[in-house]
């Protein structure tokens, strides 16, 4: 595409607040919840994340698309995002083990995506007003009538997605012959945590978003794993009754995201919409029981209640976020289940955080001998 040809477009809030850019290549409309993401690189991770479907993405970082795209970088098999929207677009690419340009990435899975905008600008509205549901679109000429289809779309408070992300059928991921089972409750499961797991001698099966304990249980596994996910984790009503019966049988259990809100939920603890959400590769997390700091990968929306923990006879904190205290980790007193609001696998740079893989390991290793 010529980009002289590149067609006007605009970013228009819930609230009438319009930003102007021009389209990268497809022309129409989109709608979701704008949200922005803070990381420099990853951008094709975040765009095939499940926990992002239904959300019109913002790239924080001011160049995206310069290294390409590759097949084997990719967290499930479709675009999940609703919309992208950056400042400067770089059609060319130049990392050396790309198979093509984002560009046509996004053209073979039909994202509407604009360029050209203040997203600083955007970023700090946001931070201040709060995410909020929004359109780009190409077609400008009436705004009244792009008003009247925003104002239908659903707000995320509320609003179940797990079950458009989830997998339909039950399947396997790993080696057969691996040492440990583990039974994955996929509420939206990103495919770097499943190779985790698996490298550290683990057969997984994965299994739909309102799978009963009775279904994961017939498997015989060793440890159960709630994944992340998309949506507002309230509605999920057979997910926290799941979590519900492994906590009450004592089985090993792992929760990462929205996982760990259900586990919160299935002890009573309520959740909360975000004003803007943790979205980025840099967010700084302290562990309470060591003291130590860790650079944290994070995409959530919706946070559990801290004073409502702290209260709670059953659990403790285990994991704070440094810049706002909120509840990045929750483990039980007396059962075999703890959980964090933080993404593990993602690798952002350093390490930090793979230790709590081989801790679920290890409380998998204890549970079998005890």
């Amino acid at each position: 595409m010529k980009y002289q040809s590149r067609k006007k477009a605009i970013i228009l809030l819930a609230d009438g607040t319009i930003f102007h850019g021009k389209a990268v290549g497809k022309e129409g409309s989109a709608f979701g919840e704008v949200c922005f993401n803070t990381g420099m690189t990853g951008y094709q991770e975040i765009f095939t994340d499940p926990s992002y479907y239904g959300q019109l993405m913002v790239t924080t970082n001011a160049h995206i698309g310069n290294y390409g795209v590759n097949e084997d970088e990719v967290e499930s098999k479709n675009i999940q995002i609703a919309g992208l929207i950056v400042k400067n677009f770089s059609y060319e690419f130049s990392r050396v083990d790309s198979n093509g340009s984002l560009q046509e990435y996004l053209e073979r899975h039909n994202l509407l995506a604009i360029s050209d905008v203040d997203t600083r600008a955007l970023v700090s509205y946001i931070r201040e007003n709060g995410t909020m549901n929004a359109v780009i679109s190409t077609e400008i000429d009436d705004i009244d009538a792009l008003k009247e289809q925003l104002a239908k779309v659903p707000g995320m408070d509320g609003l179940e997605l797990a079950s458009k992300v989830s997998t339909k059928e039950t399947y396997f991921y790993g080696e057969p012959n691996a040492t440990y089972k583990i039974a994955a409750l996929d509420l939206g499961v990103k495919t770097n945590i499943l190779r985790n797991l698996a490298k550290r001698d683990v057969y997984i099966k994965v299994f739909p978003f309102d799978t009963t304990f009775e279904e994961m249980k017939a498997w015989e596994p060793d440890g159960y794993f709630l994944s992340n996910g998309p949506g507002d984790p309230k509605p999920l009503v057979q997910a926290i009754e799941t979590a519900k019966e492994i906590i009450a049988n004592d089985l090993p259990l792992f929760g990462i995201c929205l996982g760990h809100q259900v586990i919160a939920l299935a002890n009573g603890i309520s959740t909360y919409k975000m004003h803007n959400g943790h979205r980025g590769i840099n967010h700084p997390v302290k562990n309470l029981l060591t003291g130590k700091g860790e650079i944290t990968s994070q995409n959530h929306g919706f946070a559990i209640n801290r004073e409502e923990t702290e209260k709670h006879a059953d659990l403790e904190i285990t994991h704070v976020h440094l810049n706002d205290q909120t509840v990045a980790g929750i483990k039980m007193k007396d059962k075999n289940c703890f959980s964090v609001q933080y993404h593990p696998e993602a690798s952002p740079g350093p390490h930090d955080a793979s230790y709590l893989f081989d801790e679920f390991i290890g409380n998998i290793k204890k549970q079998k001998l005890a």
